[in-house]
């Protein structure tokens, strides 16, 4: 089944952090995107900011911030070619694995969901390769039992023109808030450009607890990469 991320964006108030990966219409090109929401004040004081190989979070206001540990880091890094995507400081764990040779899934078997209980908000990765292939993780604890880490991967060699695949930290809103559930969701991707798909996903983020957003289009051809990042503290 293929979702319209439009509808499935629009009626969840809080899906948390987000990602989708995955190949344009004409098969041309790579897509990344990440989003972030947040329900608390330091949370929601954040945006993203370019870096030389991507993306890193920063505070808004300095003076309100109040503990960088989970909110403050690189959501995407670009190592050798490959696009490094995640919601936490994961990614720098990813990068350095990849950097030595090793794997994304081996990266990520050292790692566990955050500790943040109730709620231990999952870690979600994913990369996109030089020849377009997608692998994407969610780290989660057992249904709210952080006795236990349950490690999922997924790969996508050759994602179908026009789809993306979407996962992201909790199904919906709630006291604790529901970790994400099942496979990645198979999503159409119909923008002809990163901001045409980042006007569209934006729109869509409800207007209370979005934060941030960034989106790739890559060229699979050059590696040459058209990017957008959208703030709500502007």
């Amino acid at each position: 089944m293929i979702y319209d991320i439009a509808k499935l964006l629009r009626e969840n108030t809080y899906p948390g952090r987000g990602i989708i990966l995955g190949r344009t219409k004409d098969g041309k090109k790579a897509v990344a995107a990440y989003f972030i929401m947040g329900r608390s004040q330091n949370s929601r004081n954040r945006v993203f900011e370019a870096t030389e190989d991507g993306i890193r979070t920063r505070a808004f206001d300095e003076s309100k911030m109040e503990d960088p540990s989970l909110i403050i880091y690189h959501p995407v890094r670009a190592v050798n070619g490959t696009l490094v995507v995640t919601n936490g400081d994961q990614t720098d764990t990813v990068a350095d694995a990849l950097r030595a040779g090793e794997s994304f899934a081996a990266a990520l078997r050292t790692r566990e969901f955050e500790p943040d209980g109730p709620n231990w908000t999952p870690r979600i990765s994913g990369v996109i390769t030089p020849d377009g292939g997608c692998k994407l993780s969610i780290l989660k604890s057992m249904d709210g039992d952080p006795a236990c880490c349950c490690r999922y991967f997924y790969e996508y060699d050759r994602p179908v023109p026009g789809t993306g695949h979407f996962i992201h930290t909790y199904r919906c809103d709630g006291n604790p808030i529901p970790s994400f559930a099942g496979e990645p969701e198979r999503v159409a991707v119909e923008a002809e450009s990163a901001r045409e798909l980042a006007e569209l996903l934006w729109e869509n983020l409800n207007g209370d607890n979005k934060v941030s957003l960034y989106v790739s289009f890559i060229d699979l051809a050059s590696g040459q990469a058209d990017s957008v990042i959208i703030n709500k503290n502007v």
